[in-house]
């Protein structure tokens, strides 16, 4: 009676924890819950998601299959199913996502250090721009980061089934996923076999690196590949690939094996992980902090630390997911580290409490910066899904849809993706009825100088920022020049919107500019001439 006691107090904290981040993350989010889809959302997530709601159909088919795994698409389609399918719904289940990645974190926090590095690491972790970002979008990697974070409370409770759970359906959210587990059964084995080597005929193992010590708990981590297995083998039996079409598989897995884009890509996981965003004043806390001996409680005792053993766990999953996602991946974002970042954050803030005095005031100074960072862009190229230049970038792309639509509904529209996607998907939430769309790869020179040579096949040009600049750049090329990031990392830069107007022949009649997010609307000279549209209407 007392256990279950016990266990229903335990519960009524989790929840009562649990409602207050999620409504506290639904009031921070509320002006962002009903925008268009962004970028890879309206490229594959929501449509797959949408295929799966009509269809039941695991494997979508108006969007090439990419092998991801479906667990985020069948949490959306659920949601739309007894609810309803609109933007709102979608961001307001991603948060309820997000809720329960930070309850996890918090959970982690307390199990490994002190219920105040708990508080100050979700703070941190919540308001950090990537995290804060991507808490209402509808990408893999947050729900991973949630069943990982899950996975690793449970392992450092040593609650064994429960560890499993977790870390089989974190890769049925997101397949790297299954490098966590993949990297704690090297560690254990590793301990193990030290362990023995140490004292080979004691029947007592002294296992301190490691949590366990049993070669059958190691073992036990294969069992998290199995589900991944059956979705890859089903989607085999569907479609014949295992891990997505050709052309995915080589921009992902064939074109990154390269050593010197490995390295590049090494630094950058690094500048991820420690200084991307502001996160180096984190770091540098952590720096400082290591400089000066531990403080002491009012009782007399030395200030909690991590202990040593999970410290080396952290580093084992930390490494070995840095080290993965630079070799796998044709994009470098700094979301696929939503993972592991969280961890990062928990030592540095355990680390300055140990060791500072008012480390509270260096915490708040973080989460001041990393609010600021939010909002205001940095001096080096980022993804605008890392902050709320995404919020900039959708807007403007809604405002042009619905000058298009407005003006031009039955022009011919030359345009890039994922606006292409935009203008012909009306679920995505920017055109009540699709546009006819002329695909161009970007809005490069090269690729705006070969458009001009068949302008006969459109009526008007759509441009926008496909290649997000800052508008004062002085750190963007400190360790990658243009070169190398051309050859490895897919980078363009998009003519001037006025040029690229020169280069068709057509004279811009809409032009927005939001943090160096832009869009620009471009009629052919022959539209004018046809009577189609008003150009002279627009200042």
């Amino acid at each position: 009676m007392a256990k279950a006691r016990l266990l229903l107090a335990a519960s009524r904290e989790y929840l009562s924890a649990y409602a207050l981040l999620f409504t506290l993350l639904f009031i921070t989010h509320a002006p962002l819950l009903r925008l268009p889809y962004f970028w890879d959302e309206a490229g594959y997530f929501i449509p797959a998601a949408r295929d799966l709601l009509l269809t039941g159909s695991l494997i979508p088919h108006t969007t090439l299959s990419n092998a991801h795994p479906p667990l985020v698409m069948v949490w959306l389609a659920f949601w739309w199913k007894f609810s309803a399918f609109t933007p709102a719904v979608t961001r307001t289940a991603m948060l309820m996502i997000a809720a329960f990645a930070l309850l996890g974190l918090w959970r982690l926090a307390r199990d490994v250090a002190h219920q105040a590095v708990a508080a100050g690491t979700v703070l941190c972790t919540a308001l950090y721009p990537v995290f804060f970002a991507q808490s209402t979008m509808a990408h893999l990697d947050l729900m991973a980061a949630a069943f990982t974070l899950w996975g690793l409370a449970m392992y450092v409770e040593r609650r064994p089934v429960a560890t499993l759970v977790f870390f089989s359906l974190a890769p049925l959210a997101k397949e790297t996923a299954l490098v966590t587990p993949l990297a704690l059964f090297g560690w254990e084995m590793l301990c193990v076999l030290l362990s023995r080597r140490r004292h080979p005929t004691s029947a007592v193992q002294d296992n301190s690196l490691g949590l366990y010590s049993s070669l059958r708990h190691a073992l036990s981590f294969l069992i998290c590949v199995v589900p991944l297995f059956v979705w890859l083998s089903y989607h085999h039996a569907r479609t014949g690939y295992y891990l997505g079409n050709p052309e995915y598989l080589r921009y992902n897995l064939q074109a990154t094996l390269n050593p010197l884009r490995i390295f590049l890509a090494v630094l950058i996981r690094l500048w991820h992980l420690f200084g991307y965003l502001n996160m180096f004043l984190l770091t540098l806390g952590a720096i400082v902090a290591m400089t000066r001996p531990p403080l002491r409680d009012t009782d007399g005792t030395l200030r909690r630390r991590i202990a040593i053993n999970v410290q080396l766990v952290f580093a084992v999953v930390l490494v070995a997911n840095l080290l993965a996602e630079s070799v796998l991946g044709g994009a470098v974002l700094a979301r696929y580290m939503l993972p592991v970042l969280p961890l990062v954050i928990l030592v540095c803030i355990s680390t300055m409490r140990r060791r500072i005095r008012k480390w509270t005031w260096w915490v708040a100074l973080a989460c001041e910066a990393f609010v600021f960072q939010l909002f205001v862009p940095p001096p080096y190229r980022i993804a605008p899904e890392d902050t709320l230049l995404y919020r900039d970038y959708v807007v403007l792309h809604k405002r042009a849809a619905d000058t298009l639509s407005a003006r031009y509904p039955h022009a011919r529209v030359l345009t890039a993706w994922p606006a292409s996607d935009e203008l012909t998907r009306p679920f995505l939430g920017y055109v009540e009825r699709p546009l006819d769309v002329v695909r161009i790869e970007n809005f490069s020179p090269l690729n705006v100088e070969l458009a001009s040579t068949a302008t006969s096949q459109f009526d008007v040009a759509y441009l926008f920022t496909t290649k997000w600049e800052p508008p004062h750049p002085w750190l963007s090329d400190v360790f990658l020049g243009k070169p190398l990031q051309e050859r490895f990392f897919d980078y363009h830069e998009d003519l001037a919107p006025r040029r690229a107007a020169d280069i068709l022949g057509g004279r811009m009649v809409m032009y927005e500019n939001r943090n160096n997010e832009w869009i620009a609307v471009v009629p052919i000279e022959k539209i004018e001439n046809a009577g189609i549209g008003n150009p002279s209407s627009y200042p």
